[in-house]
């Protein structure tokens, strides 16, 4: 198999680097690709990966016969519908399936057709409507999120009406306003490779989206993620049985059923796991604690899912733990500083060929003159592997110093709530 994937953040390093160990790789191909991925595969840095002709072209000059794409650009031009009609396997969301993340309204209808839990919640088109709610529930905790896809996670999650307004007001410019009410409890990324027949699930991560340690600060696209989550086969049931199969029945019923992957966003409540966002593409940082683990071999998985035999695929994974801890730019989320140089790992590092160190996958940190240089605010991550959360958590902060640039931070408590008292 010939794969040209589409992206350049630290996703699409890790799941770059997890095909460059399949024996079933003919050729490995990255649009636009970053530093680090040009170390397992071939960058195809004049090629835009939005661009459903540019894509097109690539595939037909790189002998290119399977696309997979994982991020979310790609998936809003149209990339996998074009390349299907030309005949081009593809692991992707075609366009009426995107409308699941991309159309949060849309998104809310389609869990109460199919009885899925979700927070109550409210769609604003103006100002007015929604001051004259928040001064009806005073002090109530609200999470508010424009209605289309936000790839960064931008969100407020806050009682206070002063800057639940600002955000509302700097969304209803161009968007509608979802509100939801806020639900306390762990939060949980489940990621399912999908196809028309059935699915397969990916080991459970927790990501961390706050700024700072112990859970404040600003809401960021994800500071850190643990792989697996400890959870109690109660809770597991309760997320397959209320969750993510009566998903998977209502996009059959519904037509909107793809091939490629479906990631929940849920937050697990003492009565059990609520939805809070689906997304019709991979999650960052979740992904970067998922890779280390898969033990299957990527282009198998892929095979089974071109049959619709994904749900007969039996999945190997890894007995350890992965810690995945986010590396930023100074003044990340709100207004990140670029044209930082990241200091050079050992070659032997930066190219994950060690299993005693963690992995390091490259985010927005691009080639320039044969530095590499921060185009973006979430910059490396470092992932820490071991028998448990506890060693998973120790290899990846030994490491993390070693990832330098300047004003460069990153928080410090990733997956201690899994192991303190």
């Amino acid at each position: 198999m010939r794969v040209l994937l589409l992206g350049s953040g630290a996703k699409d390093h890790a799941m770059t680097w997890l095909f460059s160990q399949s024996k079933l790789i003919e050729g490995l191909f990255v649009a636009k690709g970053n530093v680090g991925t040009s170390a397992v595969a071939k960058n195809l840095p004049d090629i835009d990966p939005s661009s459903p002709e540019d894509v097109h072209k690539a595939c037909v000059e790189n002998n290119i016969n399977f696309v997979f794409v994982g991020t979310e650009a790609p998936l809003l031009t149209g990339v996998i519908d074009y390349l299907n009609s030309r005949g081009i396997d593809t692991f992707g969301a075609p366009g009426n399936a995107v409308k699941l993340e991309n159309d949060r309204y849309f998104a809310r209808k389609f869990t109460a057709r199919h009885n899925i839990p979700t927070p109550p919640y409210h769609i604003f088109s103006d100002e007015e409507t929604l001051s004259n709610y928040l001064k009806k529930h005073p002090k109530e905790n609200f999470v508010l999120k424009r209605n289309a896809m936000a790839p960064s996670r931008v969100m407020v999650d806050s009682s206070d009406y002063d800057t639940l307004m600002q955000f509302g007001k700097s969304i209803l410019k161009d968007d509608y306003l979802l509100v939801e009410s806020h639900i306390g409890g762990l939060p949980i990324t489940a990621t399912v490779f999908v196809d028309n027949n059935g699915y397969l699930m990916l080991p459970l991560c927790s990501d961390y989206f706050k700024a700072e340690d112990g859970g404040t600060g600003s809401p960021t696209g994800g500071m850190g993620s643990i792989c697996p989550v400890p959870l109690r086969k109660h809770f597991h049931e309760k997320l397959i049985n209320t969750i993510i199969e009566p998903t998977l029945y209502g996009m059959q019923v519904e037509q909107l059923a793809y091939k490629g992957v479906l990631t929940f966003s849920l937050i697990l409540t003492e009565e059990g796991p609520v939805l809070v966002d689906y997304h019709v593409r991979f999650n960052d940082p979740a992904t970067q604690a998922i890779a280390p683990l898969i033990k299957s071999d990527i282009v198998e998985i892929l095979n089974a899912m071109k049959q619709d035999k994904l749900k007969e695929f039996g999945l190997e994974v890894s007995n350890n733990s992965a810690v995945a801890v986010v590396v930023a730019s100074k003044g990340y989320p709100e207004n990140p500083s670029v044209g930082k140089v990241v200091e050079q790992l050992p070659l032997i590092i930066r190219n994950n060929l060690l299993s005693d160190k963690p992995k390091i996958f490259y985010g927005a940190v691009m080639d320039d003159d044969g530095k590499a240089v921060t185009v973006g605010g979430r910059n490396v991550t470092v992932v820490g592997v071991g028998h448990n959360i506890i060693a998973a958590n120790k290899q990846a902060y030994t490491y993390i110093d070693n990832v330098k640039f300047e004003d460069s931070w990153y928080r410090n408590d990733i997956g201690n709530k899994f192991f303190e008292n």
